[in-house]
């Protein structure tokens, strides 16, 4: 038993050390007959379905290189509805979420469904509306805000502004 074991770990080691190359992808459908091979393509990931596909370039560095929203996106997420249909839904400590996803918009847990809003950061006054987003956590839990929003209410970028949120 010891021998089977022992050479089935050096066929393992084998594979790996030569790309794997002769052991056949049981996950691609590579071994099938008619079934094409992934090409690049396939390998790229995929933006989730109804989220905007723009990226940031690969070399991005600068937060003016990660945020890929136009000046007419800027201008219609800091446009100010009218507060009659707003409901408060309370502060939230935010951190900056995922600087390569595109658009205004906050995951919190103080939603449990996916609603449209406004987040305001009272330093500066500024607002912007946000898609909110739900996520698991106790209302008291902290929020992931796009770089993008957080730009547009000028709250800074290393710190964990809090934040006031509003839903339309």
């Amino acid at each position: 038993m010891k021998k089977v074991n022992l050479l089935f770990a050096c066929v393992l080691a084998t594979a790996a050390l030569t790309g794997c190359g002769s052991v056949p992808d049981m996950f691609s459908g590579a071994d099938r007959p008619n079934a094409a091979a992934p090409g690049p393509e396939d390998m790229r990931p995929r933006s989730r379905p109804g989220e905007d596909a723009r990226t940031p370039p690969a070399e991005a560095k600068s937060a003016e290189e990660f945020d890929t929203t136009t000046a007419e996106e800027r201008a219609a997420a800091a446009a100010v509805p009218e507060p009659a249909g707003e409901v408060a839904l309370g502060r939230t400590v935010a951190s900056l979420g995922d600087p390569a996803r595109p658009g205004f918009w906050l995951e919190t847990p103080l939603v449990d469904a996916p609603a449209k809003g406004r987040v305001e950061y009272p330093e500066s006054g500024k607002s912007a509306q946000v898609d909110l987003i739900p996520i698991a956590g106790e209302a008291t839990a902290g929020s992931r805000i796009s770089l993008a929003a957080m730009r547009l209410i000028d709250a800074p970028l290393t710190e964990l502004p809090t934040l006031l949120v509003f839903r339309n």
